[in-house]
């Protein structure tokens, strides 16, 4: 019998905030990055992720950037912590209100760049290979504002320079079909993985997979993770929970369909995820009403549920499966699966 994956967890910075919102204020007191840190080893997380800012102000200069990210790492390694990935925070800069990687004006496009280069040298002193990119607005709100046809060059052309700096990193596209933008280029799984395979090294190129996101394009995170553990390029998850077709909720994962979450966990589980060093992350918040002493609640909450899943997920009765597939007695699959959730 194989043995069991042990799982890895992480979550970022951001998943403990203070609270504030598009209608109002923050509502808790800032946490100090260290003592967050404390706080996801005391609850069994093993990792962090982090924006490039997460990790340095995108304005230090080269020598204060190698002494703040040494820092970081030494707090890291201080609680026997990794950090999982370094993403470019291209959203919120000025020079990047018409998109990034795909703007229209070629200075914008290389501001871009250069940060996301810098990120690969903060990746490299922190200690991962992993960059993700999310293209928040790589993207249009009315379709004649861009050619989306030489969007699809830009962004190979991007990440072939991000694969030219530095031979040993990864990076790992974050799909999402709208937010910020009314709709955006790359909005799936295979939108991306498509576009991946025309880099110049493609087995550098694969995907991390929110499970509000693929939510939010109508389509079921587990089939995502599926196609993608195919083509053997899911190299990180985002899991959490969404509750209908809005904003990005980021609610703890299974607070909302815990039969569309015990998917997610079986197909990571009967794929071997997290065999080659695969980390389970959490992106989630924390309620607005959460008092600052439980701020961090949502995250406990997500992994024990997650646990729990896998548990159910590994007590299935494989060989009964089997024989209602053969015999397409999905009426009774279904209930054997819905009676396992609930408790037996």
């Amino acid at each position: 019998m194989a043995e069991h994956t042990q799982y890895r967890f992480t979550a970022g910075p951001w998943n403990v905030h203070s609270g504030a919102d598009p209608f109002g204020p923050p509502v808790r007191d800032e946490i100090d990055f260290a003592a967050k840190v404390a706080k996801l080893q005391s609850l069994g997380y093993h990792g962090v992720q982090f924006h490039d800012d997460d990790v340095v102000s995108a304005d230090a200069d080269p020598a204060t950037t190698a002494r703040v990210a040494a820092e970081v790492k030494k707090i890291l390694d201080d609680h026997g912590m990794v950090a999982e990935f370094v993403a470019p925070r291209l959203w919120e800069d000025p020079r990047t209100i018409d998109g990034a990687v795909t703007s229209n004006d070629p200075r914008c496009r290389k501001y871009a760049l250069d940060r996301s280069l810098r990120a690969v040298d903060i990746a490299k002193m922190i200690g991962t290979r992993n960059i993700v990119l999310w293209p928040a607005r790589e993207g249009t709100y009315i379709r004649e504002a861009k050619d989306a046809k030489a969007a699809v060059g830009l962004m190979v052309d991007y990440i072939n320079a991000l694969l030219d700096r530095d031979p040993e990193i990864r990076v790992l596209g974050e799909m999402k079909p709208n937010e910020p933008m009314d709709h955006a280029y790359f909005p799936t799984t295979g939108h991306f993985l498509a576009m991946a395979y025309r880099t110049k090294d493609p087995d550098r190129v694969g995907v991390l997979i929110e499970s509000a996101h693929a939510i939010l394009a109508g389509l079921d995170p587990s089939d995502e993770m599926a196609f993608a553990l195919w083509h053997g390029k899911l190299w990180g998850v985002h899991l959490n929970d969404q509750n209908g077709l809005k904003f990005d909720e980021d609610k703890a994962f299974g607070a909302v369909d815990l039969r569309r979450a015990f998917n997610q966990v079986r197909v990571l589980e009967e794929s071997g995820y997290g065999r080659n060093g695969e980390m389970v992350g959490f992106d989630v918040k924390a309620m607005r009403t959460q008092a600052t002493e439980r701020s961090f609640q949502h995250l406990a909450n997500s992994k024990e549920i997650f646990l729990r899943l896998v548990d159910i997920v590994r007590s299935l009765d494989a060989s009964e499966i089997s024989e209602l597939r053969r015999t397409r007695d999905y009426e009774v699959l279904e209930m054997y699966i819905v009676r396992q959730i609930m408790g037996g």
